[in-house]
């Protein structure tokens, strides 16, 4: 009895540094993600349009941003146009993997960087990049994909820009 009581002991303190060093982890990529990036912000897809480049080789997806939380970077107009690879056009898709794909209607927190040529936005370390933000259906409370609090991660976020 003695031995299982050290093994549930052993097997629980191993989760919990775990858990802990996965959220260490996060926070650093969270904080290189703010200190990189042009803008950051929260808000809702509201279009997504994917089209052929000029030569029909690669398809690319633009998706607008109607901006509800601009934590850095300036921004004149209250939506922003994000360009990625990939997409549908016809029967044809592409996807790449590591970038981040978005839908119309989906909440998200992005990190981004600006193509000066354009006037456009990429995501920053693809698909690190973004979090979709859903809604706790116990508490009601915004929370992002990984079970962070929004509230917190902005705090969080602000934090680190304050830094600079």
């Amino acid at each position: 009895m003695i031995k299982s009581w050290k093994f549930i002991y052993l097997s629980l303190t191993i989760v919990i540094l775990s858990l802990s060093l996965q959220a260490k982890d996060n926070t650093s990529v969270i904080k290189k993600l703010s200190q990189k990036a042009d803008a950051i912000l929260s808000g809702t897809v509201s279009e997504k349009e994917s089209s052929w480049n000029s030569s029909k080789t690669r398809i690319y997806t633009k998706a607008t941003v109607q901006v509800d939380d601009l934590l850095k970077g300036t921004n004149t107009g209250n939506s922003v146009e994000i360009i990625y690879p990939g997409g549908e056009v016809g029967d044809v898709g592409e996807l790449y993997t590591h970038m981040p794909t978005f839908e119309k209607n989906e909440e998200v927190l992005v990190f981004l960087k600006k193509d000066n040529n354009t006037n456009t936005y990429i995501v920053l370390n693809g698909q690190e990049g973004k979090l979709t933000v859903i809604e706790d259906s116990q508490t009601g409370e915004k929370i992002t994909s990984s079970n962070s609090r929004i509230t917190q991660l902005k705090s969080q976020i602000k934090s680190y820009l304050n830094e600079e």
